[in-house]
């Protein structure tokens, strides 16, 4: 495609026609068919959605035609207003952004208009880009046009402005949006109120906005309202604020314990408090700085600003990572980093976020946002088309910046700074997907390099479209005053841009045309001014990635190599994601271990021990769940990589395992700041109660509390003892230095059901903790924990002594524990269970390298078939999961690797979703657990 011509008249834009075609309508260029949408809940089998003879492109997945009718179709279902075809949809919204162009101002002239109008039906079509879900709910209806689903609030310290908070908020809930606010102004509840009396404390009223929310369900649906709570690292009350749901965590699992339905939407849930916000502390760089050297850090009075204490910073921040580690809340924003690319501040500071932490501006203000589909750039060769991706981001910017002029607003304060700032927030997704088909990994150098180079060129281009746009119909009102800090951060993006290394011709071309749009930018800037405070973000893109037909969202990896595929007429089947092959034939493979990787796939749903399939190419298929999961830190390598090139932040939880630690947590936390991240939020594994990870079907509660003939007997795992006389193994080992013993006894099938450690001299702390480890994994195999979850847990435990062991299978150990389960997985677990844990014998490592198999020839299998009589039998490997139970990729993916995600049941649908951002969503119909 030719790249678009720059506009040269200050009457009006000149709009090329870039993707559509001269006399031909982009309806007629696709073939269109007719289709029967009809949506269950498949746990209850009641049927919530129908609709016969929808038509959509023949492209179009029965899942993107599916939630498109289902959103976004407006009028009663059944009758003549109804809309019934992607026509209508698009014709309803693009007609409105057209003629609102032409009105205000936009276009040199109808036939420009005209052009603009094909342009954009032309993307939609295609599925290159979505705009938000307010967009296609409101525009061109004769609700009001509300364009925006991101809002930031604001309070002050008076009754008056807290109840209005609440009023605000409900507007907003009750119009499917959610906003976020920062309660720093509320003064603690160490301080005295005029009258004399002690204030209440921001914590204290954030329970009666919490109650507000929870009340008043989100676009009156049943999932809850989104909303962010933000609160000053320096406010009296933070060690309070920081406390607040992992206290409430606490309850919940008592009262779990003791027989209350407390998952999320469970009949006593609503009895805790603080669970309808996300909670985030904002950070300054000199609190960052205080906990690096261990100094001290003050808390200061809201109404004068006296010290009221001086706490030990790093012990403030370790109760924060505490907190994320036991709830997975606060979150941090870094307040230093977010203003130092703050482009209005003359109008004041940036204190929150909208919920999702994308969104970052000012107090009173709203962003619409739209998502590129990025791997609808990438040729089939494995380059980017940086022409027709740059001529997208200026129709789509064009576009954003007229939804403006017509937009409707829930408040007369968000309506003025909105058309004052007109913020922006163009994104993208399919970020993973692209990594992967153009054959790089999503945490390596060169997949950085790319996703950097792409993020720099959007917003070079935004902002460069922006400054055009100010030079027809004028820089946004707040720019004037602003104008020197406005210049300063288009530099500092401009400069990284400069600093940004390349790896490949690939990136490098991306990379180049990026360097040339920031120099436009500044330029431009400079002699115009520009249109937008701000241009790009990176938001989840839940339910609009699905209509895009996206396999992932936002700046997510994939999360998994198989997935779910509605088919026509119903049903669904496992298929190895698209991306996949394509990726193996940009890496340069045949036809023939094309099939052979995708078959492995299949059948197990990673590449590890794939036919033909070179290690170093591992990386390339690397996903978010699965037997090679990227690590946390790699999540947030990423996120440092594209955030210089964006002027808001980026909505993603960074997820640990169960078993990362408190330090692990700080870890992730501190290397955000230091990465320049703008704000950070992780999820470790199973640490909340309130999800609804059952499968099954929910117990029904009756009107008689007594207990009944028919009530079920408790179920309680029952130990197997060991017999009286058992085949034992001692293996005598050094690590570091340090010697041992250990004997491992089995049951008569070879069931591993002991074990003793001897270290360290009799009587001593280390024996006698030795002995009581030992006694409670022996007790723990006895009722039937599995060897896996041990090695699972234990294997990769660091500590002294460390290093050099004596075991050839073994020839380095991170610690003591490390070695003991990875000797126990040698010696008594299958092949096939060590390989899912990458434990293998130095022959089987040997072999690998030589035949690409850890498995040994026939002959060897038939010389060894006979047991040793003093040996013990290997465990046998657990059955597994069958998948064809499954009913979205979220559990295909847990049928397949054994491990739960945590995540909610969809409330339409039933399904099991998967994360999006700081959000999940459901991919069976496109509802989002907060997140528009």
């Amino acid at each position: 495609m030719t790249d678009t011509s720059r506009p040269t008249t200050t009457t009006g834009l000149r709009v090329p026609r870039v993707f559509s075609t001269e006399g031909v309508h982009p309806y007629d260029e696709v073939t269109w068919e007719l289709r029967d949408v009809v949506q269950t809940n498949w746990r209850t089998g009641e049927t919530v959605f129908e609709q016969h003879g929808v038509e959509f492109p023949d492209f179009w997945s029965v899942n993107a035609a599916t939630i498109v009718t289902t959103k976004y179709f407006r009028g009663a279902v059944g009758t003549e207003q109804r809309e019934h075809s992607l026509r209508q949809l698009l014709d309803r919204v693009v007609d409105r952004y057209a003629a609102a162009g032409l009105e205000h101002g936009y276009f040199a002239g109808e036939a420009d208009a005209a052009v603009f109008g094909d342009e954009l039906r032309w993307l939609l079509l295609h599925q290159y880009f979505s705009f938000n879900s307010p967009v296609w709910f409101n525009v061109g209806t004769s609700s009001p046009q509300q364009v925006s689903a991101c809002f930031i609030l604001s309070v002050d310290d008076t009754m008056d402005s807290i109840l209005n908070w609440y009023r605000e908020e409900g507007l907003i809930f009750k119009g499917g949006s959610g906003a976020g606010l920062n309660l720093s102004r509320i003064r603690s509840s160490k301080e005295r109120l005029s009258s004399g009396g002690t204030a209440s404390g921001p914590v204290s009223f954030m329970r009666g906005a919490d109650a507000s929310a929870g009340t008043i369900k989100s676009g009156g649906a049943t999932r809850r309202a989104a909303k962010m709570v933000v609160l000053d690292v320096d406010h009296p009350d933070i060690a309070d604020f920081v406390a607040t749901k992992a206290r409430e965590e606490q309850k919940i699992r008592a009262l779990r314990d003791a027989g209350f339905d407390m998952d999320l939407g469970g009949a006593d849930i609503t009895s805790v408090q603080y669970q309808n916000a996300n909670n985030s502390v904002r950070v300054s760089d000199a609190f960052m700085r205080a906990v690096e050297e261990d100094g001290t850090f003050d808390l200061t009075a809201r109404t004068d600003g006296r010290t009221l204490e001086t706490v030990r910073a790093r012990e403030l921040f370790a109760s924060i990572a505490q907190a994320a580690w036991e709830c997975a809340d606060p979150g941090l924003q870094y307040d230093d980093t977010i203003n130092r690319w703050h482009t209005n501040p003359e109008s004041g500071r940036i204190t929150a976020s909208n919920p999702c932490s994308e969104y970052l501006s000012l107090d009173d203000s709203s962003c619409n946002l739209a998502s590129l589909n990025l791997l609808a750039f990438l040729r089939p060769d494995g380059t980017v088309d940086t022409g027709s991706f740059v001529a997208a981001v200026e129709l789509v910017t064009t576009a954003m910046d007229i939804s403006i002029c017509f937009a409707d607003f829930p408040t007369e304060a968000i309506g003025r700074n909105t058309r004052d700032f007109r913020q922006l927030g163009l994104g993208y997704a399919n970020l993973g997907a692209l990594l992967m088909a153009s054959g790089h990994g999503y945490d390596s150098d060169g997949g950085r390099a790319l996703a950097a180079s792409l993020t720099a060129l959007m917003t070079g281009a935004a902002y460069r479209r922006s400054a055009e746009l100010a030079r027809v119909v004028g820089p946004y009102a707040g720019y004037a005053r602003n104008a020197e800090a406005h210049q300063r951060v288009m530099g500092q993006h401009r400069d990284a841009c400069t600093a940004l290394t390349t790896l490949s011709d690939v990136d490098g071309a991306v990379h180049d045309r990026a360097g040339r749009e920031w120099a436009q930018v500044l330029a431009l800037g400079a002699e115009h001014g520009f249109r937008n405070a701000q241009a790009t973000v990176l938001a989840p893109t839940g339910t609009i990635g699905f209509m895009m037909d996206c396999d992932t969202t936002g700046v997510e990896p994939d999360f998994s190599l198989v997935k779910f595929k509605k088919l026509v007429g119903g049903g669904s089947m496992q298929i190895v994601n698209a991306t996949v092959p394509r990726a193996l034939r940009t890496l340069g493979y045949d036809e023939e271990t094309v099939e052979a990787v995708v078959a492995h796939v299949a059948e197990h749903g990673h590449v590890v021990d794939a036919a033909g399939l070179a290690p170093e190419h591992h990386e390339v298929f690397d996903c978010a769940m699965g037997v090679r999961a990227i690590a946390p830190m790699g999540h947030v390598r990423m996120m440092a990589a594209v955030q210089p090139f964006l002027s808001g932040g980026i909505s993603k939880t960074v997820n640990l395992p169960e078993d990362a630690t408190v330090d692990d947590i700080a870890e992730v936390f501190t290397e955000g700041w230091r990465l320049g991240l703008k704000a950070l939020a992780v999820y470790r594994d199973n640490c909340k109660v309130g999800q609804p990870l059952t499968t099954g079907t929910p117990t029904v509660r009756t009107a008689d509390p007594e207990p009944t003939p028919e009530t079920p007997a408790e179920v309680r795992p029952v130990r197997r003892r060991l017999p009286k006389s058992r085949a034992s193994r001692t293996t005598s080992f050094s690590v570091g230095g340090a010697e041992g013993y250990m004997t491992a006894g089995s049951y008569d099938d070879g069931g591993l059901g002991e074990i003793f450690l001897k270290l360290g001299k009799q009587g001593s702390t280390l024996a006698g903790v030795m002995d009581a480890f030992s006694i409670a994994v022996s007790i723990g195999l006895q009722y039937g924990v599995p060897l896996e979850t041990f090695v699972q847990k234990f294997t990769n435990l660091k500590f002294e002594p460390a290093g050099m062991t004596d075991d050839p299978d073994i020839r380095m150990a991170q610690s003591i524990m490390d070695y003991i389960f990875r000797r126990l997985a040698l010696d008594h677990l299958s092949t096939e269970q060590r390989t899912e844990l990458g434990i293998h014998t130095a022959r089987e490592r040997a072999r690998h390298v030589e035949t690409g198999s850890y498995d040994p020839p026939v002959e060897e299998l038939a010389a060894d078939a006979a047991p040793e009589p003093a040996a013990p039998a290997p465990t046998p490997a657990p059955a597994r999961p069958d998948p064809s139970a499954a009913h979205t990729t979220t559990e295909l993916v847990e049928s397949l690797s054994g491990r739960t995600v945590d995540a909610p049941l969809c409330y339409v649908c039933g399904t099991k979703m998967r994360p999006s951002g700081s959000c999940y969503v459901c991919e069976g119909c496109g509802s989002t657990s907060g997140c528009s």
